[in-house]
């Protein structure tokens, strides 16, 4: 099999911006794009194929055809045909709302869904651009309850500067935000549960202010104060850099320039997404898939090998 590229899914929310379309090379009139649903398995929102003999099939169908060739032996006998990450890039013109999300037991038993443990990696950040993730303070559950009453949550939570290249790991329970100004790429479990904890006021079009998940997140909390947030790695190393490795999912950053290998686990598929330049994504059976700047790909785990040839930068994920 050749790698599958998929048609994205844009999706318009209050928060969003103007930078994905242009960043993905994408001409269309739609406003206020937030989030691009790369590579997607949640049910109502299926990637289809956009492209080659298998045009136009969902990325689950995709996978009843193919099966753990397509995913990987350990993938398959796990998720069947449900795809176990999402991919996205996310541009916040404003503030996210602060949230939360349970973890898989919670999740199971709330809603009989998989948790959301996630990560970001962000491509490029406006001047004063800040992420929030974490407690800066020890409080307790019922003085969560009180701040969020008080409108005074954002006191107890960690604001760190944001930059190009900056990497953030979220396991379920993380309260969290996406703060204005930050273009980034999130690899996350297939989920789509988010508890709201607060949301600035904001009222949409009608008028009306959002949800709150109040009592539910209260539960969802992992109320740690950790002495670090930010994600560390090597930026000054060449080639393939170790980015996460977590029990969901692998992600390592590649700098191509020229021909760089890319280290492959035959248990599972692999997602590669274009973050800047250019270059060919060549197989061992010799299939050769364009990428540029924007875009996403998912390659076979029955693939043997493969190589970027070009000057780029990607990351690649695998479950």
């Amino acid at each position: 099999m050749a790698p599958f590229k998929f048609v994205p899914y844009l999706k318009s929310v209050l928060w969003g911006g103007d930078k994905i379309a242009p960043f993905k090379g994408i001409v269309t009139d739609q406003k206020a794009i937030g989030e691009s649903w790369e590579i997607s398995g949640v049910p109502g929102h299926e990637s289809v194929v956009a492209e080659g003999p298998d045009k136009g099939m969902t990325l689950p169908a995709l996978i009843e055809k193919y099966g753990a060739r397509l995913v990987g032996d350990q993938v398959y006998a796990r998720f069947g045909t449900k795809f176990p990450l999402l991919i996205k890039l996310i541009d916040a013109k404003k503030d996210l709302s602060v949230q939360v999300h349970p973890d898989d037991e919670l999740a199971k038993k709330r809603h009989d869904s998989l948790g959301k443990t996630e990560m970001w990696y962000i491509v490029d950040a406006e001047p004063g651009a800040e992420i929030y993730a974490g407690l800066s303070k020890q409080i307790t559950p019922d003085d969560y309850t009180r701040l969020v009453e008080e409108k005074k949550i954002m006191d107890v939570i960690a604001a760190h500067d944001s930059h190009a290249g900056d990497l953030f790991f979220l396991p379920a329970g993380r309260i969290h935000a996406i703060g204005a100004g930050n273009l980034l790429a999130e690899i996350q479990e297939t989920s789509d549960i988010t508890y709201r904890v607060y949301d600035f006021d904001r009222r949409d079009a009608n008028g009306n202010t959002r949800e709150l998940h109040t009592e539910q997140a209260k539960d969802a909390i992992d109320y740690t104060v950790y002495p670090e947030y930010k994600s560390e790695y090597d930026r000054d190393a060449k080639g393939e850099v170790p980015l996460i490795d977590c029990d969901y999912f692998d992600v390592n950053l590649v700098k191509a320039d020229g021909r760089q290998p890319i280290a492959m686990s035959h248990d599972s598929f692999m997602v590669v997404m274009c973050l800047e330049g250019e270059c060919e994504i060549i197989t061992d059976k010799g299939t050769l898939t364009p990428m540029r700047r924007g875009e996403t790909i998912l390659v076979a785990a029955a693939t043997a090998s493969i190589e970027a040839n070009g000057t780029a930068t990607l990351l690649t994920a695998q479950a």
